[in-house]
């Protein structure tokens, strides 16, 4: 069993075990040995990220800001939620919590649920508070990212890279608890499947009951309750290949909280700890996600990767809706709008690289090759219910509505395909350039004036390149200045004239474009 020792910990353990020799009127003589164990910076310390080159680069070699935020500081942050981990990068906002989800904003852009996150590189839907116990770091990619991920937008992206197997047995159990008896059980367990070690397995285990400050009318208070439970297998396929396989399952159930109202001149409406919102209404998501990746090494030179992940997401939603009127401010009552809404999503991916190292007109080339789509598909069922007035202290009725009801589910549905070719050309130990380019061609469906389905309505392809400059003055610095676009097509409703299509589809083909230079530096000891 394996327990991680802090230096915090190893201070509060110094200082228990040599409080009694200043309690004692003489000193005294022991041949007891005190051992400190301390964590070493170059824990906290990262040098490389895959996300920004889909290759181990280092940072010195990476014309693009990135942040990575290790485990490690998650654990000792105490983290349960992305908001909490990316606290600690200054160029990320956070936003709305109100429908059980997270929205951050990067360099001031709003990171879309559809293509604004990432998991081990693939888009990852996030319509639900994601989970960071499975997570072996965070990389906070700023900057466009169209290159290697296509339909992006110019703020970056964030990229959760999932913790993999140790051929060392470890156990890592834990609890957390607060004074309004909200709970968290986890545990981590990793180790060989295997006598030979060529077969290794990691499981993550999570049960959370968290309790909030803030009640419903009736008195209760909002109680969230969530299960996550995360494994992956990873082989060693002879000399010539590594396979890994994971899953993962979320269920995370919580009454709505809305959040409080504020006035024209940005006051509370009311008690900060009332929520408006029917102690009856809810959310519930159900997720889950699989992958496999597989590394096949060619040779000294050559290597390729081919990975697929499927996601699958159920979200129940209850909503009593409510809304302040010209009253509110006046007597404090207010509406409640009230429906049953149940959604699907599906979505797949795919990633095809071939990565080459070599040696060619006297210079050194890292070059990357690859292929990658997506297919995303949706439906929904919603019904509503009558409008309800609601005075203060007030608790309405649930009005039992039932998605089922609805028989004329709204579907949609969008895929993409991009080739692209990078090349990160090392001239000599100062100086270094990468060019890229990569081409796009998405397609999803649009509606009509009348309100009927357009299949290729919003079809658009773009092109985005990118070049690099990267200047060393020394081994432990680097100065860079890149040129990017992002590809980011826009949804309109389709008219039926021709000229209004036209002139959606230019805008579809919009890109935004960002010169960025930065100086980047560590110091070694």
């Amino acid at each position: 069993m394996n327990f991680k020792v802090t230096t915090l910990c190893s201070a509060v353990v110094l200082a228990l075990n040599t409080s009694p020799v200043f309690a004692q009127s003489e000193p005294t003589i022991t041949d007891e040995t005190l051992v400190i164990h301390a964590q070493s910076f170059d824990d906290y310390k990262v040098d490389s990220a895959s996300g920004a080159m889909r290759t181990d680069t280092t940072m010195l070699e990476t014309p693009q800001s990135v942040n990575v935020i290790p485990e490690i500081v998650l654990d000792e942050q105490l983290a349960t939620t992305l908001g909490e981990a990316l606290q600690n990068d200054a160029s990320v906002n956070a936003g709305s919590q109100k429908w059980n989800r997270e929205v951050f904003y990067l360099r001031g852009f709003e990171l879309s649920s559809t293509n604004g996150y990432l998991r081990n590189g693939h888009s990852l839907f996030t319509h639900y508070m994601l989970p960071i116990e499975t997570l072996d770091r965070i990389e906070v990619i700023k900057g466009p990212s169209s290159l290697l991920y296509g339909n992006s937008a110019p703020g970056g992206m964030i990229n959760m890279v999932s913790k993999k197997p140790t051929a060392t047995p470890q156990v890592n159990v834990g609890t957390d608890i607060d004074h309004l008896g909200s709970t968290r059980y986890h545990i981590d367990a990793s180790g060989a499947l295997n006598e030979s070690g060529t077969l290794r397995g990691r499981t993550v285990l999570v049960k959370q009951d968290a309790v909030e400050s803030r009640q419903y009318a009736n008195g209760e208070q909002r109680e969230r309750d969530r299960f996550l439970g995360y494994g992956v297998i990873e082989a060693d396929l002879s000399d010539w290949g590594l396979l890994s396989v994971n899953y993962e399952k979320t269920n995370d159930n919580a009454p709505l909280d809305t959040g409080s109202w504020l006035d024209m001149q940005g006051n509370r409406i009311g008690d900060r700890d009332m929520i408006r919102d029917a102690s009856w209404s809810f959310i519930n998501n159900d997720v889950e996600n699989w992958g496999a990746d597989l590394d096949v090494f060619i040779n000294s030179q050559w290597r390729a990767n081919f990975s697929y992940n499927s996601q699958h997401m159920k979200r129940h939603r209850y909503d009593s809706s409510p809304k302040p009127t010209d009253q509110t401010i006046v007597d404090g009552s207010y509406t409640m709008s009230p429906f049953d809404r149940h959604d699907t999503w599906k979505t797949q991916a795919f990633h095809a690289d071939l990565h080459g190292d070599f040696t060619a007109l006297n210079v050194d080339h890292q070059v990357l090759l690859g292929v990658n789509g997506q297919f995303y598909d949706y439906t929904q069922l919603r019904v509503k219910g009558s409008s309800i007035n609601v005075k203060p202290g007030e608790s309405p009725k649930n009005p039992g509505l039932d998605y089922h009801n609805d028989d004329t589910a709204y579907e949609s549905s969008n895929h993409f395909y991009g080739i692209y070719a990078q090349d990160l050309i090392t001239f000599n130990d100062q100086w270094q350039a990468l060019v890229g380019g990569r081409y796009d061609q998405y397609f999803k469906d649009g509606t009509n004036s009348n309100g009927e389905t357009v299949k290729g309505a919003n079809d658009s392809q773009a092109f985005s390149p990118k070049f690099g400059v990267i200047y060393h003055p020394n081994y432990s610095g680097s100065i860079y200045a890149n040129y990017s676009e992002s590809f980011n097509p826009v949804d309109n409703v389709v008219n039926d004239d021709a000229l209004s299509l036209s002139v959606r589809q230019k805008r579809a083909a919009n890109t935004n474009w960002v010169l960025s230079g930065s100086f980047w530096i560590t110091a070694y000891c």
